[in-house]
């Protein structure tokens, strides 16, 4: 009774609490705790030996002195699902010394585990697992197991091991039950826990750092359950795994096996789930596989396997879900389906199947799902045969070839509530569509479907719809100009890269992406659309749209992707940015704007991406940019950007910053060393073998479904390698500097080679003087470098023949000497990335070095570097007017000896005087 009144009875977390058992505990009438719920004792003493009270509603912190641990002929303990608010399990649990069974279970429990646990050497089952949200944690596996030798049956799921697991095990002969999933386990896997003699579930999945592989010999155990699901096991699946005789599940999804299916898994009679999705399994599925007759889930998607028949398949009469999608399979869909009666999941997507779709698939009552994506299917579906199938709720089909029947329809009577029809050079909009009553999400991109869009679409399924993509096809406008949609429950509305030339449409109220990009709207953007509060991502890019943008539309609440692009959008940028600001994009280039960079975009703080390019903007750098934590991409090139950025900038903090382009516009001063300094996301080389692109997502929530997850990748156009690319997705290892066509000058700043993930570096078209830093040598991952058309001096540093992914190298127009080095990347340059530099030598230009490979030095009284100053820093205005006019020889030569530093000297200032007369200045 002390116990009972230690909690408190929960009964609103309805997954744990069922009934709460200390209810019936009262000493009324006889007292007899032995007759209460959750209450067994022993027959012949009376002493309560087991205590059942999970899903009992309990919730509160179990006390150190519990009156729990007085209970000392506890057999058994199980206090699973029940709510110890995260308190840490106590000491005091070596009194129960006679204890057999002990769960703890999703209890939200906290902490270490205490030792003492490891003291009930009679425990045989022991159950810890999943306390998830503050895992428990068990410093020492080995330790903690060494004295249960008696385990039959050990849980320890989602508890924070760290370890690998501890050899010890495979000595515990009793075990017949052995959960290990997501808990840190690391190293090598034991293969010998795998022939333990009574092992009849071995669950350690989820535990991606353990490695392993199965055995090849010696496997007889009574295994019914393997899950080994995101681990690092690898090598092939072995002969020896027909030995299971009574395996009834197999779950490897996520690993790393690879070559054939062993034919031997034929003999598995007691099958009933085999899930080996994402490995690398090769060569054909054994035809084998027809004796396993009692298999209800097979599912194989994302390998690599093969072959041209699926016939096998329909010996399978209990199977109720099929998927062998992302493969390579090929031939012809299995031409009897009506021994799959129990089917209700088939999904062949991604394979190299063609043909007609068998009419023996109608036949298939139960099916719920059926997903042919990227297949090569052709031929007349007749929806009167869709509608046979009862129980059908999801139907996708995708790159195939297929019409519909133009019959009588009565579908009213359909579950159907996702259809999915992508790339099936389908040219009208299928009329069963229109007669069904629940429909939720329709997708009918990239066809070919003409004319307007039809009211009668969604005559059924007007109050269902939250999804509606009709992008990707050759719609010119709505039936009868109406664009009032009478959706009230749309989340999602696509129409994007169509023929719509009409004003722009504003969605239902409460649409949560509008995607109406790659049209030919024109006019303004009305401002009710900022009535549309539940806004999160609005494209209205590549259109005609003209007037000023709505200054309300920086304050729809939720709105976190905005993208006008490619308009004819005049007038200043909105100032109405308020401290609530979602916003995660905004892409206004190739628009017509004018004025500043409002500050008020300061107060959108988790701002990833700017995109401004090509604009009319006169302005400084808005330095106050750097307040902006997560900022990955700022574009402002091709505006009227002006004066100097180093000067402007103290402490700045571009930490997350990928791609800056400041190209085009009339910066001046020295390069903003600062803002590459702070550039620290540009200083690590991480994650480059890992494809990935930047995106944002956005969730929609609706009563009719799972929440949806809305993935847009960002885009930009960026110059790389020497011309302009249309990047549609940009990776994450994508880091890149363009500087290019303004007016800095000075040095490069050695710094920059600190920037060792850049992928492209544009310095080209400015006034920069000094060497080419060495340091750039430590810029391994380069692909592209462009100092062209600046006044460099010296040599082109041989380090950076070490640069082994460098494809475009630039340095024409400079005032360099010296060899060219060769060797690696550089042997495959043109001599155009040379030009107009005089002084240069060696392979791909024509003149020869005079000195072997080396060029004659440069006078020493002519030596530049970054840290000394140099003759060059003189007034370059007063000294080269003089060169202009031939001033220079003579004076101060005496008698017009014209040495070796002499001709160094001529050949640059007449170098100099081209460029300054090449940008205007003379």
């Amino acid at each position: 009774m002390e116990f009972k009144r230690s909690f408190r009875i929960n009964t609103t977390d309805q997954q744990r609490c069922i009934y709460p058992k200390v209810h019936s505990w009262s000493l009324d009438g006889s007292g007899d705790c032995c007759s209460w719920d959750g209450v067994e004792c022993a027959e012949v003493t009376g002493r309560v030996i087991a205590l059942d009270l999970s899903n009992s509603c309990l919730s509160g912190t179990m006390n150190p002195n519990t009156t729990l641990f007085r209970l000392i002929h506890l057999e058994s303990l199980n206090l699973a699902f029940n709510s110890f608010d995260f308190s840490p399990i106590p000491y005091g649990f070596n009194n129960l010394s006679m204890l057999q069974y002990l769960n703890l279970s999703f209890s939200d429990f906290s902490g270490e585990i205490p030792h003492d646990i490891s003291q009930l050497s009679e425990l045989i089952s022991l159950d810890l697992s999943y306390n998830e949200d503050e895992p428990l944690h068990l410093p020492n596996m080995g330790d903690f197991v060494h004295n249960l030798t008696g385990l039959k049956k050990l849980v320890l799921s989602h508890i924070n091991l760290s370890s690998p697991l501890p050899p010890i095990l495979a000595n515990f002969s009793s075990l017949t039950l052995l959960r290990l999933s997501s808990c840190g386990l690391n190293g090598d896997f034991p293969v010998s826990i795998f022939q333990l003699p009574n092992l009849e579930v071995l669950h350690i999945g989820g535990n991606p750092n353990l490695s392993g592989f199965l055995p090849k010999l010696h496997w007889g155990t009574p295994l019914k359950s393997l899950s080994l699901y995101q681990t690092n096991f690898s090598g092939e699946i072995p002969t020896s795994i027909g030995n299971l005789s009574l395996l009834n599940e197999l779950i490897a999804c996520g690993c790393y096996f690879s070559g054939l299916l062993p034919s031997s898994m034929g003999n598995l009679s007691h099958l009933t789930t085999l899930n080996l999705v994402k490995n690398n399994l090769q060569g054909q599925i054994p035809i084998s596989f027809a004796n396993l007759t009692q298999l209800s889930r097979l599912v194989l998607y994302f390998n690599n396997l093969s072959g041209d028949t699926l016939e096998w398949v329909v010996n399978l009469t209990t199977l109720t879900h099929l998927d062998i999608s992302d493969n390579r399979l090929s031939g012809r869909l299995p031409s009897s389906f009506e021994n799959l009666k129990q089917l209700r999941v088939l999904d062949l997507s991604h394979n190299d199947l063609h043909g007609d779709i068998p009419s023996t698939l109608w036949n298939l009552k139960n099916l719920k799902y059926l997903i042919l994506r990227s297949l090569n299917l052709n031929g007349i579906i007749d929806a009167n045969d869709l509608f046979k199938l009862k129980n059908l709720t999801t139907f996708q089909l995708s790159h195939s070839n297929i019409s519909f029947a133009k019959t009588f329809i009565n579908g009213t009577s359909s579950k159907l509530t996702n259809v999915i029809l992508r790339s099936c050079y389908l040219t009208e909009i299928p009329q069963f569509i229109g007669y069904l009553s629940g429909l939720t999400r329709l997708e009918l991109v990239d066809n070919k479907i003409r004319g307007t869009i039809p009211r009668w679409m969604w005559n059924n399924s007007r109050e269902s719809l939250y999804l509606v993509d009709l992008s990707d096809n050759l719609f010119t406008g709505f039936e009868n100009n109406q664009t009032n949609l009478p959706l009230p429950n749309l989340k999602y509305l696509g129409i994007s890269s169509n023929l719509l030339e009409i004003t722009l449409p504003i969605p239902p109220p409460l649409v949560e992406v509008y995607n109406i990009s790659n049209n030919f709207l024109f006019g303004e953007i009305p401002t009710s659309i900022c009535e549309v509060r539940s806004l999160g991502m609005l494209d209205l890019s590549n259109n005609a749209l003209n007037g000023k943008i709505p200054p309300c539309l920086g304050s729809v609440g939720p709105l976190i992707l905005l993208n006008l692009a490619r308009n004819k959008f005049h007038g200043m940028i909105p100032r109405v940015y308020p401290n609530s600001c979602t916003l995660k994009m905004i892409d206004l280039r190739e628009n017509r704007l004018r004025g500043i960079v409002p500050r008020s975009l300061g107060n959108c703080r988790m701002l990833e991406y700017l995109n401004l390019g090509d604009n009319q903007i006169n302005d400084t750098f808005p330095f106050w940019l750097s307040k902006l934590a997560y900022l990955k991409v700022i574009v402002l090139k091709s505006n009227k950007f002006h004066g100097p950025i180093e000067g402007h900038l103290s402490q700045l903090n571009f930490t997350s910053l990928h791609i800056i382009d400041l190209s085009n516009n009339s910066f001046n001063g020295k390069l903003p060393s600062k803002l590459l300094e702070s550039c620290h996301a540009m200083k690590v080389i991480d994650g480059q073998d890992m494809l990935a692109y930047m995106s944002i997502y956005q969730w929609i929530n609706t009563s009719f479904s799972s929440t949806g997850v809305v993935e847009r990748t960002y885009a930009m156009t960026l110059m790389n390698k020497g011309t302009e690319r249309e990047y549609e997705k940009i990776s994450t290892i994508l880091m890149a500097i363009d500087l290019s066509h303004n007016k800095f000058e000075g040095f490069i700043p050695e710094l920059v080679g600190d920037l060792k993930s850049l992928r492209m570096l544009n310095l080209s078209h400015n006034f920069l003087t000094g060497r080419i830093p060495p340091s750039l040598a430590n810029l391994t991952m380069l692909e592209s470098l462009d100092l062209s058309l600046n006044n460099f001096v010296g040599e082109i540093p041989q380090q950076l023949a070490s640069l082994t992914f460098l494809e475009v190298f630039d340095v024409s127009h400079n005032l360099l000497w010296g060899p060219i080095p060769h060797g690696t990347q550089f042997d495959t340059f043109g001599s155009s990335s040379f030009a107009m530099n005089e002084g240069l030598c060696g392979s791909p230009l024509p003149n020869k070095c005079t000195n072997g490979d080396n060029a004659p030095p440069p006078p020493s009284s002519f030596k530049v570097d970054s840290e000394e100053e140099s003759p060059f820093d003189l007034d370059w205005k007063i000294m080269l007017a003089g060169v202009g006019v031939g001033f220079l020889v003579g004076v101060g030569l005496g008698n017009l000896i014209i040495d070796e530093k002499s001709r160094w000297f001529l050949h640059f200032s007449r170098k100099m005087a081209k460029g300054w007369n090449r940008r205007g200045k003379l």
